[in-house]
């Protein structure tokens, strides 16, 4: 991943402030990876975008995440940190069947993970790549069970966007992601599925892409009973995104009164020189 310098940043930023949540996740996924099509990573696996947004967050701001999370029993205040680096190699990791671990990180008493259930008759393919890197775009899953044969394709964001847009989400993915499906050499339809083969599809897609829903689950120090909680990345991010962002403004509107120097002229100082001058600044 290339480091993306600070005007490109400030850009990033800049460009978010007028978009809603999902507007901002799309914008850091093609700061993380600038690699692949804008228009294709919308279609990308989901756990694959959040195993990237680890991976940018880690070369932007570090391995450590400091979290802070209620428990759900007694409202005490839990603080702990978490690995954005062990995320994006964990989450990153699925290789070529429906087995895929998911990440692991430790919090105080607790675990982290993405989803585990087991796929049973379940397969799982690639059907594309990307030079230097896993990519999963159009991948798929293959369920065999009562004489039913289903492909379904590993959802991805623009996928869940639109489920949740419709009055049945759950039969709208179905019907989105949805390759094929035959039932004893005959055709069939999304519609057509059984409750128990639907159940099925959803095992495989968990287990093939377990990053798609990471979650917390942190046992409190003062009660012991476990507090479960999803981790979003994209918002995780984006917060400490807008915080770095009105630093540097700030630090820019400070140096250019001092010195008179434009934007850009400060903006090309190494971080460790626009400190210095900083604080000679606050020595005067």
């Amino acid at each position: 991943m290339a480091i993306t310098g600070a005007v490109e940043l400030l850009a990033t930023w800049e460009a978010g402030l007028a978009e809603a949540p999902s507007g901002r996740a799309l914008l850091l996924h093609r700061t993380a990876r600038p690699d692949v099509d804008v228009a294709s990573l919308p279609v990308l696996p989901v756990g694959e975008r959040e195993a990237d947004l680890f991976a940018l967050r880690r070369a932007l701001f570090g391995e450590r995440m400091q979290v802070r999370l209620a428990c759900s029993a007694c409202g005490e205040d839990m603080e702990f940190d978490l690995d954005a680096g062990e995320f994006a190699r964990s989450l990153g990791g699925r290789g070529g069947s429906g087995d895929g671990a998911g990440g692991s990180a430790g919090g105080p008493g607790g675990s982290v993970g993405g989803r585990d259930s087991s796929a049973g008759d379940a397969s799982f393919a690639g059907s594309a790549s990307s030079v230097g890197s896993a990519s999963f775009a159009g991948a798929v899953v293959r369920v065999r069970q009562d004489g039913w044969d289903v492909v379904f394709r590993l959802p991805g964001v623009a996928d869940l966007t639109a489920a949740a847009r419709a009055a049945d989400p759950r039969a709208a993915l179905l019907s989105r992601c949805l390759v094929s499906a035959v039932r004893d050499g005959t055709d069939a339809g999304p519609d057509d599925l059984p409750v128990p083969v639907q159940r099925r599809i959803a095992e495989a897609v968990e287990a093939a892409d377990p990053g798609a829903d990471v979650t917390l689950n942190i046992a409190c120090p003062e009660c012991g009973e476990a507090t479960r909680a999803e981790l979003d990345i994209a918002s995780y991010l984006w917060t400490e995104l807008d915080t770095w962002a009105r630093d540097l403004l700030l630090d820019v509107h400070l140096l250019a009164t001092s010195y008179g120097w434009s934007e850009p002229e400060i903006l090309a100082l190494s971080p460790l020189r626009r400190r210095y001058y900083l604080e000679l600044c606050a020595d005067v």
